[in-house]
């Protein structure tokens, strides 16, 4: 061990070595016209691959090799800058790049890096802001970053309109969704048809589906981080939309000049106002809609310090009279401090609070009660980076997270039928530290490796129970506050990449991730009820081994991008039900859970044009995911719920002259795999179902065809600007199943027959955009 300590002292001071000798530049890159910071952009030594990028807030730090060099400074859709500089010492400086007028040739969907993809040994990752998804049509007219994603290789969608999404064959729980580094545990509005993301108040969306990075962890497909715009420190704006089911605004401004700045945005669904058309009492008295609301403000101390406080909060509210009432709602909190320890060193200490709720309440004569469940952590982060060399960068942190789950209990009136159940809270404390190299060792070879440390302490007070085989109570514990049980895992993460040319690269990967909050549903879509559970002395921790390689290679100086990647994830003490499982308000739940194993495997191919007047995608999935447990199909492995064979996606944005912008997307996948009924039996003149094979058929393969066009009205010398965005969902009116059940026939009670449901067909919409 002592000389593994030796090798890392004798880097670390090689490194401290190399800084002395040479000129450090530092700083943050940022837009010219609101301050916003630029993720990713790139900064470079002129005549030289001595280069480096923006991290997430715009800060850089690159060591020139020259300390009279020329410096250039570029973005994706903004103007190239270069500084002839002349250093004698060390300097930190603001760069503020202009946006390129009617820049419509470079949509990149994957980085902000021309050849980022080949470059990078970052393999798995995808990047885009929300001007790139901006003329991709989804249902009712709305950008949505969710079901834009399911249009990339690997990403399947949970169903017909929802936000729900897999990644890689993983379960819809196993994703993790961070807004301002603040969990979303329900990413859904209406039941899925929108997602609780507002795009005017987003800046930029990074998935990682493969390759994760070490900071990262409690989930085991993948990694949706989503930051929120800042706030324009130069200037009050107001922009917003009105659409035929939704509108919103957002307004933000300077609160100090080039010093500090806020952003407010609000977006509600008004479809319950023409329930008041209704002449029904009851529907008229009813409610079904959303709303919600994200802000932000910053502010500058010093060059080395800047303070950030976000906010999101949304609610869906259902009802039906004073019958009925349902709703729903996320809410997050992040407060980040931002310091430059000197300059090679960044670090960034984050308090976060985020939580999720839903409530029930039925109300009629004999019937009253209300059903309510909330799940709410706090975490605190501390993470640095430190810039050692052009071609070394490290960073490691640590994050503590505490959570609590209150599972769904049963409130009834004193008159009411159903029975007041409770269930005892549960709760857990992570705590994590990583540390990750991002390093080139050679001009053409690249590495990113690292380590995780995970502990997981389940906590009391409450009632544990232990079951048997069968599910049945076999034995309890009750706790005080104390510890019950700890889980420590080592995640190991591992990417690299093999520069063949500089248009060319294959690339491949290793991580390990573990996953301590399980998210309990039978269904192929997540609903606001669905259980949530942590780990537990009888429910372990899911692990997730992947491994993935890959070929990069562009064409036409990269105007086209292709990618080919194969990838197997092995994964463990996977959950699923007992026939007949019992979810609700049950104090032994862990008793309906059974436990095994899972496998996913497949091909990606990505095909990309990203500059000229037709810009879009074409990507493909092969892929197959299974699962093997010996309570379920005699212990054979049987598909997921989510295995999916094909899956292909085509999008097209067509910039047809100044004004119109044409749009248009294509999707087909296989069917889902389900469980039907292999035969039926009648007791006492009443028909039962029974079934064999778990998700042993197949719901009708899924095709639709979406198009959109955007009229963009700019008016000269005007700071007012408006479009008018046409979309029609559906367009040759598929009907595609998204129930598929079972009837006698009216003709031969003998007989019986399937019906579908569709859930749409054709959806036209229309949205007035405006910005002053």
């Amino acid at each position: 061990m002592t000389k593994y300590f030796l090798v890392a002292y004798f880097f670390l001071i090689s490194a401290a070595t190399y800084s002395q000798e040479k000129i450090i530049l530092s700083g943050f890159v940022k837009d010219a016209g609101s301050g916003e910071s630029l993720i990713g952009a790139l900064i470079q030594q002129e005549g030289t691959n001595n280069a480096t990028s923006s991290n997430s807030y715009g800060f850089f730090s690159l060591t020139l090799t020259n300390p009279n060099a020329k410096v250039s400074f570029s973005f994706i859709g903004y103007e190239t800058q270069v500084q002839d500089l002349k250093l004698t010492k060390n300097s930190r400086i603001t760069v503020e790049l202009k946006a390129k007028s009617n820049e419509i040739d470079e949509v990149v969907i994957t980085g902000n890096q021309k050849n980022g993809n080949v470059t990078s040994p970052q393999m798995g990752r995808v990047n885009f802001t929300m001007e790139e998804i901006a003329n991709v049509p989804v249902v009712f007219g709305e950008k949505d970053i969710l079901k834009t994603i399911q249009l990339l290789p690997g990403v399947a969608s949970g169903g017909e309109g929802t936000s729900n999404f897999y990644v890689r064959g993983g379960g819809s729980d196993q994703n993790l969704i961070l807004l301002d580094e603040a969990t979303v545990y329900n990413a859904a509005h209406l039941l899925g048809f929108f997602s609780t993301f507002n795009s005017d108040a987003i800046k930029d969306v990074t998935l990682y589906k493969g390759g994760i990075p070490a900071q990262y962890g409690g989930r085991i497909s993948s990694v949706l981080d989503i930051s929120m715009l800042d706030g324009n420190n130069k200037e009050f704006g107001v922009e917003g939309g009105l659409g035929l089911i939704a509108s919103r605004l957002k307004v933000e401004g300077p609160i100090v000049k080039d010093k500090s700045s806020f952003m407010l945005s609000g977006r509600r669904t008004y479809a319950d106002l023409f329930l008041k058309l209704s002449n029904d009492e009851k529907v008229n008295s009813s409610k079904l809609y959303f709303y919600d609301l994200n802000a932000k403000a910053n502010y500058k101390f010093n060059d080395r310090n800047t303070l950030y406080v976000s906010g999101y909060f949304g609610k869906d509210d259902l009802s039906y009279s004073d019958l009925f009432s349902f709703d729903w709602g996320n809410a997050t909190a992040t407060a980040r401090w931002n310091h430059i320890v000197n300059d090679k060193l960044f670090s960034n200490t984050s308090l976060i609070y985020s939580d999720f709720s839903y409530n029930v309440n039925v109300n009629s004569d004999d019937t009253d009660f209300t059903i309510a469940s909330k799940i709410r952590n706090f975490n605190f982060k501390e993470d640095f980076a430190y810039y050692a060399t052009p071609v070394s960068t490290f960073r490691f942190g640590l994050n503590v997270l505490h959570q609590k789950i209150s599972p769904a209990s049963i409130d009834s009136g004193d008159d009411s039928n159903v029975n007041s159940i409770s269930v005892d809270s549960r709760q857990g404390l992570e705590a994590a530290a990583y540390i990750s190299h991002d390093w080139k060792p050679l001009p053409r070879l690249g590495v990113i490796y690292g380590l995780r440390l995970t502990n997981f302490s389940v906590l009391g007070p409450g009632t544990f129970y232990q079951f048997d085989q069968d599910g049945e109570v076999r034995d309890q514990n009750n706790y005080g506050s104390e510890i019950v049980k700890n889980y420590l895992y080592l995640e190991p993460r591992l990417s690299l990449s093999y520069q063949i040319s500089d248009q060319s690269s294959v690339k491949t990967s290793f991580n390990r991730i573990v996953q301590n909050l399980h998210q309990l549903t039978n269904t192929t879509s997540s609903l606001p009820t669905d259980q949530y559970v942590v780990s537990s002395e009888n429910i372990k921790p899911q692990i997730a081994d992947q491994v993935a390689i890959g070929y990069f290679r562009n064409f036409a100086n990269n105007t086209y991008e292709f990618s080919m990647e194969a990838y197997y994830k092995s994964m463990h003490n996977q959950i699923d039900f007992r026939n007949g499982a019992d979810l609700q308000a049950n104090a032994y739940l862990e008793g309906e859970l059974l436990y095994g194993i899972g496998r996913s495997y497949g091909l990606e191919w990505y095909f990309k044009k990203q500059r000229g007047r037709l810009t879009g995608w074409l990507s493909y999935t092969l892929a197959k995911s299974e699962r093997q447990f010996d309570q379920i199909n005699e212990g054979e492995w049987f598909n997921a719920r989510q295995d999916r064979t094909h899956d292909i996606s085509l999008v097209g944005i067509y910039d047809l002259s100044k004004k119109w912008t044409l749009g248009a997307t294509f999707v087909y996948n296989t069917g889902n795999a389900v469980t039907f009924p292999s035969g039926k039996y009648v007791v006492d003149g009443r028909t039962t179902y029974y079934y064999t094979e778990r998700n042993g058929y197949r719901m009708p393969d899924y095709h639709r065809l979406d198009l959109s066009a955007t009229y963009d009205r700019k008016l000269k010398n005007k700071k007012f600007s408006s479009s008018w965005t046409f979309g029609v969902y559906n367009a040759y009116f598929r009907k595609n199943a998204y129930i598929i059940d079972f009837r006698e026939s009216e003709d031969n009670p003998n007989v019986t027959e399937a019906y579908k449901v569709a859930l749409f067909g054709i959806i036209p919409s229309v949205t007035w955009n405006f910005r002053f």
